[in-house]
């Protein structure tokens, strides 16, 4: 009895300590044969380290893939270990969503918060907090994520698409079956509009070795992500704004961020 309690407590707890972390899906394999199952963990952590979470119904509100046009929700049971494992029917490729429920995180003083909201290029909410009088001893940010991931069955065939996420990165090509020399465009979006003039975090794998750099998105939203065959990617984007007053009320939270993620493969 005591296992799924204790296995929700890490979890929860995971999701407090790294919220300063990327939230992403983890396939086991970004390219699977038809008929094998499409397999992924969820992970919190940073440059592609992180505790591989369960199937937990209570921490997300949507989870979901898109396969030949149809778009299905993720069945699973309370703890399974990864939380995606689906066959489908035929070749293609497979869009998987995944987002959060709502979480907090405390702060204690301006220093780790202004050290947060620099790296994610939102620097403008310091300013903003001290002329709005904030707290600056403690206060709270909720915050939540959708992450999504593109897969290939076979030959991987398909588009991705938008799925009226808050915020979502979508893929304009197909990194499995397109040309990808002048690099992977994506579009950024926020509430359905194309977020423009803003920064992208690119996480590249090779082997172990990580490197990370930023890509901004241009006046139509969209950026080109420099790629290198035989790599992993994982691409993060971060939207900083002040919650509507219920959802600060709720959570006694002064900032809301809303995380965007995408990872892919490059055969």
């Amino acid at each position: 009895m005591l296992a799924p309690f204790i296995g929700s407590a890490l979890v929860a707890l995971s999701f407090t300590q790294l919220q300063a972390h990327e939230f992403w899906i983890d396939p086991l394999d970004f390219e699977v044969e038809a008929g094998a199952p499409v397999q992924a963990n969820l992970r919190v952590g940073e440059t592609f380290k992180g505790a591989a979470q369960v199937y937990l119904p209570h921490r997300f509100r949507q989870f979901e893939t898109a396969f030949d046009g149809q778009v299905a929700p993720v069945e699973g049971r309370m703890g399974d270990r990864p939380p995606l494992n689906v066959v489908f029917q035929g070749e293609g490729l497979v869009s998987v969503v995944h987002v959060t429920t709502d979480s907090t995180v405390s702060y204690r003083g301006l220093e780790k918060f202004g050290d947060f909201v620099r790296h994610k290029d939102a620097e403008w909410t310091l300013d903003a907090h001290r002329d709005a009088g904030l707290p600056t001893e403690t206060f709270k940010e909720v915050y939540s994520r959708y992450a999504k991931s593109l897969i290939a069955v076979g030959e991987g065939k398909g588009d991705d698409r938008t799925f009226g996420l808050e915020t979502e990165i979508v893929a304009r090509d197909n990194p499995y079956t397109d040309d990808l020399s002048a690099g992977m465009s994506v579009e950024l979006y926020y509430l359905g509009e194309p977020r423009r003039d803003a920064q992208i975090e690119v996480f590249e794998k090779i082997g172990e070795d990580v490197r990370v750099f930023t890509v901004r998105t241009d006046a139509d939203g969209v950026a080109q992500v420099p790629v290198q065959s035989g790599a992993i990617y994982m691409l993060d984007a971060v939207v900083l704004r002040t919650p509507v007053p219920e959802l600060a009320e709720a959570n006694d939270a002064v900032w809301e961020s809303l995380w965007a993620n995408l990872t892919f493969a490059v055969p």
